[in-house]
């Protein structure tokens, strides 16, 4: 596939980077339910996590398709993007909608690395992905809105000093449309913690630092509001689609990682006086991912392709992220099976990353909502939620 010298040398760059954070740092991580705090502050420094913040505001203004090749390497190269990608695709909205005083006052730390903004409070534990059902609640009083309610899976809640959150600001039963009457605000957790924040962890099968929260009176000043009070679910619709974009490279790169460990450890495991990858049984398997995973990449680049070009991409956006999920998942199994034995032991990392691309069938959209939005919005079929 042919590419730019820019995104070459992003490539080779991040590729660079990741080599000083080897198997054994991630292993080390793992066993703690650690977060990658040096990894992520080297990714900040280099420039990466600013991608997509404009220059003037200090960012590196590179496209999506900068940002899909930055997050499929660190993941090829066998690190964890989900420890920071949120600093990414969270920026859409803000970016997009937020006041200039709002993107003056945010977007040059944030790029700077003086500011995280990796939380998104969307999930709720009654709704899950039914966003339009959520319960939590900002109510205006003066010169700020009065929260009370929780979130879930919200993931880096305990490493970020700013949340994306969003709220019901009118009841539904009192909203002008389905999707109205939520809003978008900047939470800056530093004031709020202590202060009607409460963060609680969630230990997973892996390492992924996701938390719940809960809101107990939290006061957020009105200045936080991003657009306009209501319109929130519409501003949060274009970050989901980049969200959905860069994790669906982040799969392609676990893809690929785990194609070339299988590949190389087919080729040189001799049993019965022959390398296993001699057998059609093995090499298979094998060809299989590699297919699927090339598939699912061509995919991610139109996505990305769409959303750089400011066009509608919500159906490739979804088809991307579900193909590179489902061969990223595919692929993860291949490795396993391949390596047998030595699949499950840990020096090998194959474990820590199976378990860790396996999320990817659930979060940020599972298979089944895909199937629905293709099913609804492409194919013209009855909606079924």
């Amino acid at each position: 596939m042919s590419e730019s010298a820019e995104l070459a040398q992003i490539r080779q760059a991040v590729r660079g980077l990741c080599a000083d954070f080897p198997g054994e740092y991630w292993r080390a991580l793992d066993r703690e339910r650690a977060y990658p705090d040096e990894f992520v502050a080297a990714l900040t420094k280099a420039g990466f996590l600013a991608a997509l913040i404009p220059e003037e505001y200090g960012g590196s203004g590179l496209t999506m398709s900068a940002a899909v090749a930055i997050m499929e390497e660190i993941q090829a190269s066998g690190c964890n993007g989900a420890a920071c990608h949120a600093q990414m695709y969270t920026m859409g909205t803000l970016l997009r909608h937020g006041s200039a005083e709002q993107k003056a006052r945010y977007l040059p730390p944030i790029a700077r690395g003086e500011l995280r903004l990796q939380a998104f409070g969307v999930t709720e534990p009654t709704s899950g992905t039914d966003t339009l059902s959520l319960r939590t609640t900002a109510m205006r009083d003066g010169a700020h809105y009065v929260v009370n309610g929780q979130k879930i899976w919200t993931s880096r809640a305990e490493h970020s000093d700013l949340m994306l959150l969003l709220a019901r600001t009118t009841a539904r039963e009192q909203a002008k449309s389905r999707t109205g009457g939520l809003s978008v605000f900047i939470v800056d957790m530093r004031q709020a913690k202590g202060h009607g924040l409460t963060v609680r962890p969630i230990r997973t099968m892996m390492n992924h630092a996701t938390t719940e929260v809960f809101f107990e009176d939290m006061r957020v000043p009105a200045d936080n509001l991003i657009g306009n009070e209501g319109e929130g679910f519409r501003y949060i619709l274009s970050g989901l689609n980049a969200e959905r974009i860069l994790v669906a490279a982040e799969c392609i790169g676990d893809a690929k990682w785990f194609i070339n460990k299988a590949a190389a450890y087919a080729g040189e495991r001799v049993v019965f006086g022959r390398p296993i990858g001699q057998n059609q049984g093995v090499q298979f398997p094998i060809a299989r991912s590699y297919i699927a995973m090339r598939a699912a990449e061509l995919m991610v680049h139109e996505a990305a392709a769409l959303y750089e070009a400011g066009k509608e991409c919500g159906a490739e956006a979804n088809m991307a992220k579900h193909l590179a999920a489902e061969a990223s998942w595919a692929a993860a199994d291949m490795c396993v099976q391949t390596h047998g034995g030595f699949g499950f032991a840990e020096e090998f990392d194959i474990e820590r990353k199976f378990r860790e691309t396996r999320l990817y069938t659930v979060a940020p959209i599972s298979t089944n909502l895909v199937l629905s939005y293709i099913a609804e919005h492409v194919l013209g079929l009855p909606r079924s939620y």
